[in-house]
């Protein structure tokens, strides 16, 4: 039966997607020493090109290999991996599937285990999550240095047989600390108010477009708010998105929170709640300001009735599969081909609560028990296994501190 989620949609510069499936940016950890692709994670690849996704976003490609988010990042910033990165898109050549490249900066989010240098950010401003270190403010020619880095990441990837990229505009990276308030309290050209707080993406965004065919996608995932006091909110979300439009945007992926405030992990309004989607009020409420533009709601949905409700209603065009593809490779074609109801889900949360509660912010630390249980997943993948839905919250726990250094155990307060 023909459904809304199996319809075709066009993308501003000319992308044809076959279906409204999305298969979301996922960090994988599985690059090389070098920073170039490894086997495990083209066999990883592998398994969502045969999925029926109408899109597969990579996760978390870093433009500077400096500053990395975690171990295992594939690092894009010139030619010397083009040899490894065509193999990688190579897989999605023939069988029709676009793959993007999500290309990112961590700022002050960089993992202090892999990298010897000091995190950057636009101010000073320390995160609150385990293991972060104090960063140091961007000068003004560094902020155009790293504009820079985006466009030659973009450029090597369309040279590679990408067909486009994702700007990470989400979760506490680089790009959302441009545009919150809290984490961006510079006086100059790129902070004081939230128009110069959001010349930065824009900049981004421009550049990848000015070394980059017409053809070739680009599209941001974007927070609708970061959920914290005094932070980003929907309001400055909405300019954002039309600024985004007028610059030529071709998808706008809706997320929201950080690594401070996980909202993106699973804390819904009541009333979102029996839509599943954590962000799908916000979406339908930029879907004007948007236009023609491809509007992708990632975070929540797990019923084919919710996802088919919300492509159906217009509240967005696309649905951004993230977690569930983990343990469900061929998600799309499971719905749309064989008729499955709901996607497998786990909720991977610490035990032993009373006593890590004193030593930790429990919050915290499920959120990063959750990521590193559904890394593990994609580690399975790519060493050509199946995934493991019983595998326990004290496995994740080993092969996060393993990945991750005992710093991602230490509560930051304050």
């Amino acid at each position: 039966m023909t459904t809304h989620l199996d319809s075709p949609i066009a993308l501003p510069h000319g992308q044809k997607l076959a279906n409204r499936f999305m298969k979301s940016a996922l960090s994988e950890s599985l690059g090389d020493r070098d920073g170039g692709p490894s086997e495990r994670l083209e066999r990883l690849y592998g398994r969502w090109a045969d999925g029926g996704y109408g899109l597969v976003v990579t996760g978390n490609v870093m433009i500077d290999r400096r500053h990395l988010g975690e171990p295992g990042n594939v690092v894009v910033e010139d030619d010397r991996h083009l040899d490894r990165l065509r193999t990688w898109a190579s897989g999605f050549q023939d069988g029709g599937t676009p793959l993007w490249m999500q290309v990112n900066h961590p700022g002050r989010q960089a993992n202090a285990l892999v990298g010897r240098n000091r995190p950057v950010a636009p101010s000073a401003i320390q995160a609150k999550v385990p293991g972060a270190v104090k960063p140091r403010a961007l000068e003004d020619a560094e902020i155009r240095e790293i504009v820079d880095r985006y466009a030659a990441a973009a450029a090597v990837a369309e040279r590679a047989g990408f067909a486009g990229v994702q700007i990470h505009g989400a979760h506490g990276y680089l790009v959302t600390q441009f545009l919150s308030p809290r984490t961006n309290q510079r006086d100059d050209a790129w902070g004081g108010d939230p128009e110069r707080r959001r010349r930065f993406v824009l900049e981004v965004l421009r550049a990848i477009r000015a070394t980059t065919s017409r053809g070739f996608g680009v599209g941001i995932k974007l927070n609708s708010a970061d959920f914290q006091r005094g932070g980003f909110t929907e309001e400055e979300s909405r300019e954002v998105v039309r600024s985004l439009v007028a610059d030529d945007i071709d998808l706008i992926e809706i997320s929201g929170g950080s690594y401070e405030a996980p909202a993106m992990m699973g804390t819904m309004r009541a009333s979102t709640a029996a839509r599943e989607a954590y962000f799908l009020e916000y979406a339908a409420s930029v879907r004007d300001v948007a236009g023609d533009v491809p509007i992708a709601v990632t975070g929540g949905f797990r019923s084919a009735t919710a996802m088919e409700s919300a492509v159906a209603s217009g509240d967005c065009d696309i649905v951004g599969l993230g977690r569930p593809t983990c343990l469900l490779p061929d998600a799309p074609r499971a719905i749309l081909r064989d008729g499955r109801a709901t996607l497998p889900t786990a909720r991977v949360q610490a035990g032993l609560r009373p006593v890590l509660g004193k030593v930790a912010d429990l919050k915290q630390l499920d959120g990063a028990l959750d990521l590193s249980w559904h890394t593990d997943q994609l580690h399975r993948l790519g060493a050509g296994k199946e995934p493991d839905p019983g595998r326990s919250w004290a496995e994740a726990a080993l092969w996060l501190g393993l990945r991750n250094g005992p710093g991602a155990f230490r509560a930051q307060r304050g």
